[in-house]
């Protein structure tokens, strides 16, 4: 465990966490829409749920009654656009560089575990140069469960050969820390991502609610002259 933060391992949560995704997700959905001659929705109104799934965010954006099968098919166009599209805008959060280069140097592996499929995740994580600076990707189809099950957190921390006590789990959505709590991880509500109208972060659960990434560093530094 590194003495100075007092913690051996971070995880982050991917979309709203680590990367702002909301402009490629959303022109994808979009694009969906129009595709198959519904109308488009404005991005404000769809990003607070982007963390659930493209199928949620279709179900979000079609306000009339719309069979299953073409929802299919919209979720099939989006992801397949998607797919050719994955990095044309998304990029790292500020403060987010800096952050990892200090982990990095200081010999303090992080991580992803998303319930993003691998299918996206990792072309994602290749395409913004992470993928061999990242000590796992844990996406939501390489355990048999998915976030807020433990499963994702135990096999990285597994992975990476660290402790679960001694992780750091950093998510913007409800079902992350629920899943770091349940891996005894501490965790951190990251209230920059993907929120919902309803979400009340606060109530979660979380060791500390954060609200920029800049936040992140000095809550590790506090935190080490609690656990030392």
């Amino acid at each position: 465990m590194n003495k100075e933060f007092g913690l051996s391992c971070v995880l982050f949560d991917l979309d709203g966490t680590l990367l702002n995704t909301a402009p490629d997700l959303t022109t994808a959905l979009n694009k969906a829409l129009a595709h198959y001659n519904f109308p488009e929705v404005p991005v404000h109104a769809i990003t607070p749920y982007i963390s659930y799934g493209a199928a949620v965010m279709i179900e979000t954006a079609l306000e009339q009654d719309v069979s299953n099968a073409i929802k299919a098919d919209i979720l099939d166009w989006l992801l397949n656009y998607y797919e050719q599209h994955i990095a044309d805008f998304t990029h790292l959060y500020t403060g987010m560089p800096e952050l990892l280069v200090t982990l990095e140097a200081k010999g303090i592996p992080w991580g992803v575990i998303t319930n993003k499929r691998e299918r996206m995740t990792h072309p994602l994580m290749r395409a913004l140069d992470l993928t061999k600076r990242s000590a796992c990707i844990i996406c939501g189809d390489t355990t048999a469960y998915s976030k807020p099950h433990p499963e994702p957190m135990l096999t990285a921390c597994r992975q990476i050969q660290v402790l679960p006590e001694q992780c750091l789990y950093i998510g913007d959505a409800q079902h992350d820390i629920a899943a770091g709590k349940a891996a005894n991880m501490k965790t951190l509500a990251a209230t920059w991502g993907y929120l919902k109208p309803d979400d009340k972060p606060q109530d979660w659960g979380a060791d500390a609610l954060i609200h920029h990434p800049n936040e992140i560093l000095d809550w590790i530094t506090n935190q080490s002259h609690v656990l030392n």
